[in-house]
């Protein structure tokens, strides 16, 4: 019992049927899909997209909406939909997703390496005495098997998953400072990886029950040294904050508060696939919140969703003569795509113009080029759309995912201020890190109801704090120290314990801000 698989570039493969996999994980197992920024099962990206050559399996509604009624009569499938049982199947070339790294000065030598182990993308910096001289991000090779945490944490419930996500990552992170060391010339002589709580635990191997389940609670803490790979040095895994608020966190702190003077209270949010929230109220009281937020601000689930590399669009403006996309680098001849940002700024412009209302509805708009934008508006496969250019366009239900992000952004960022007894005007100042840290529009965070108005003056870009501090407390030890204060200092709230929950998240199912 097989499943054979013909590639574009005429190549043939076997795999063995595997009960319970789905036919997009046995594919991913096999390596033909490594690098391909996969939603993991949501039926979204089409990325998992195959061709039955016989017998394909009977079609479902959001096959119908991803490919059309002709590619399905043609065969095509997504994958991901459907069970890894015998058959015969193409594949189609895979749109990897590319990697990005730059040089940044052209000393050579021994290096350290500051790792950011995102869910979905993987952020590193290799020093040279203290001194930054290559920087890189890639997408995470886990995402075939799960795109966001609690997905993944499901894979690593088995002895088997977990030994294959850590396998993985630590590959992956061992050819990272091979490669490396033969570009600088020398040696990895000490690392620091920071993520989230979850994918901490998969880097370790640790049997994740504590945060698969309620009531969720670490058994690992960081702050030490870990070995995780044969050709590593010891990885020292700043400190945990709470179960779903992790080294990430403490690394982020540490990039803004070590060596400076913050203003308090602040907000520091950290924006990817989970959500971490701080709210710093002193030095010495901090009051922490998580919420899933999914792969959609990363570029990865939504029907166009690219991570950020050579030919994404980033950004949008509406002139006179239409719609202007902006381009990560430059435009190329691959398939059309948006990183999360580009997402944001096409739906600000929408909302601005009253071609989307605050329910996230389609309408005819209300300025003068409204009337331009609105004549694109159409319907595929029976869901309303709004059609960017030739084989690019934005579904409702895209919408729908961009606005359950700002529904949970709002609700963890609310929760926060009402348990610390003031409003958004009490904040000193908030900094939005993570994916959309540094390249987002605060005007468009505004627009769609991320930042409660008037905000916008005290709120900054900080970036990728995780990455900033991961440095610091690599070649630091004092700040290796204040990060291991922090701790102490941490009230963390439960967001999903409140019975209230899913009529808060509903409430704030809106393009606005809602207290």
């Amino acid at each position: 019992m097989s499943i054979v698989i013909h590639t574009h570039d005429g190549g043939q493969f076997a795999l063995e049927t595997r009960p319970g996999d789905t036919l997009a994980r046995a594919i991913f197992l096999s390596r033909l899909w490594h690098g391909v920024p996969l939603c993991s099962g949501l039926g979204k990206c089409g990325l998992c997209r195959v061709r039955y050559i016989s017998d394909a399996p009977e079609a479902n509604r959001d096959e119908l909406k991803k490919l059309g009624e002709k590619n399905l009569a043609d065969g095509w499938r997504l994958s991901c939909l459907h069970p890894a049982e015998t058959c015969e199947i193409e594949l189609p070339r895979p749109v990897r997703s590319k990697r990005a790294v730059r040089t940044l000065t052209e000393r050579t030598g021994d290096f350290a390496l500051a790792v950011d182990l995102g869910t979905t993308s993987i952020h590193w910096t290799a020093m040279v005495d203290g001194e930054p001289v290559a920087s890189g991000q890639e997408l995470n090779p886990q995402m075939g098997l799960g795109s966001e945490v609690m997905s993944r944490l499901a894979v690593a419930s088995t002895a088997e998953g977990r030994f294959v996500l850590r396998a993985l990552i630590t590959d992956h992170l061992t050819e990272l400072a091979t490669t490396t060391a033969k570009t600088l010339g020398g040696n990895c002589t000490s690392l620091a990886v920071s993520g989230n709580s979850a994918m901490t635990y998969i880097l370790l191997g640790k049997k994740p029950d504590d945060l698969a389940a309620a009531p969720y609670t670490l058994s690992y803490a960081g702050g030490d040294e870990k070995k995780i790979g044969a050709g590593l040095p010891s990885a020292y895994i700043p400190p945990l904050l709470a179960p779903f608020v992790g080294a990430d966190l403490s690394a982020g702190l540490t990039a803004i508060e070590y060596d400076s003077a913050p203003k308090y209270p602040f907000l520091l949010a950290d924006l990817g696939t989970n959500g971490e929230f701080i709210l710093a109220l002193s030095p010495t009281e901090r009051i922490c919140a998580s919420v899933p937020m999914g792969p959609a601000l990363e570029g990865v689930g939504l029907s166009f969703g690219r991570t950020a590399g050579p030919g994404a669009i980033t950004q949008f403006t509406l002139t006179p003569k239409g719609l202007e996309p902006r381009y990560f680098d430059a435009p190329t001849n691959d398939r059309p795509g948006m990183t999360g940002t580009g997402y944001l700024s096409l739906t600000a412009i929408l909302l601005r113009h009253g071609v989307l209302d605050e329910s996230g509805r389609f309408g005819q708009g209300s300025t003068p080029l409204a009337a331009k934008l609105a004549t694109k508006l159409t319907t595929m496969a029976d869901e309303p759309t709004f059609a960017i250019a030739e084989d690019l366009y934005l579904p409702a239900s895209d919408v729908e995912e961009i606005l359950k992000v700002k529904a949970a952004f709002n609700l963890a960022m609310s929760t926060l201020l009402e348990k610390a007894g003031f409003g958004p005007s009490g904040l000193a100042a908030i900094h939005i890190a993570g994916a959309l840290g540094e390249h987002v529009s605060l005007d468009d965070l505004e627009t769609i109801g991320f930042l409660p108005p008037g905000c916008k003056p005290r709120t900054t870009k900080a970036g990728n704090t995780s990455l900033k501090g991961t440095e610091l407390i690599l070649t630091d030890t004092g700040a290796r120290a204040f990060a291991e204060t922090l701790p102490s200092t941490i009230t963390a709230l439960d967001l999903a314990a409140d019975e209230t929950f899913g009529t808060r998240y509903l409430e704030r199912m809106r393009f606005t801000y809602v207290d």
